[in-house]
């Protein structure tokens, strides 16, 4: 009769159905929702105008091509975490498993760089704005050197500052999300590689 053991197929099928709702498939989800969110961040958010300054520096924007990036990492590791799954690839699993840690240590070295890295990115941020300010004031005829406190009440240094710890606060949130969906996706290839090696013995 065969009862308690598994056919040579339910490995396969029970591969397919974790892949088809977990997993892997969470992992790419997931990376394309990271790479939306920094384009956002990048392009249409509150940054877009400043990153309209010739004088922006680039670097300004590293933790927001480096979000990017690992969007995209993460959607391609995911696509072949998939495959390994339908087919039954140990060695496939292995190489996924691999890449999330790969990324999830990616993403702590991100995390500090920004942490330590942002008081230099204020102060750098202010800088462009106080020498645009230098430039506006070259020719000060027709031209007033105070703002319409009336409308604009807020200092613009202090502004520049709230802006940046915001968009900090965005990007430490979503990076949280990606950690946690990079160790589910790890602890997944584990056990998915595991079940496939006990199947595997049982044929």
């Amino acid at each position: 009769m065969g009862h308690g053991r598994s056919s040579p197929g339910s490995a396969s099928r029970e591969s397919r159905d974790l892949c088809g709702g977990k997993g892997e498939v969470g992992v790419q989800l997931a990376g394309l929702a990271v790479i939306a969110f920094g384009l956002w961040l990048r392009f249409g958010g509150v940054m877009a105008d400043f990153a309209s300054d010739k004088r922006s520096p680039e670097y300004f924007f590293m933790g927001v091509y480096v979000l990017v990036g690992t969007g995209a990492l993460m959607t391609t590791v995911g696509f072949f975490g998939c495959c390994g799954a339908a087919r039954e690839s140990q060695c496939l699993i292995g190489s996924f498993f691999a890449c999330l840690l790969v990324i999830f240590a990616a993403e702590v070295t991100a995390g500090v760089f920004a942490f330590i890295g942002k008081k230099v990115a204020i102060q750098e941020a202010q800088k462009i704005y106080e020498d645009a300010y230098d430039d506006y004031m070259k020719n000060p005829v027709g031209k007033v050197n105070s703002t319409i406190y009336h409308y604009h009440s807020a200092n613009c240094l202090v502004e520049i500052q709230n802006v940046i710890d915001a968009n900090l606060h965005l990007v430490g949130i979503v990076g949280i999300a990606i950690a946690g969906t990079t160790i589910f996706g790890m602890i997944f290839s584990m056990v998915l590689c595991c079940a496939i090696r006990n199947t595997r013995n049982m044929i």
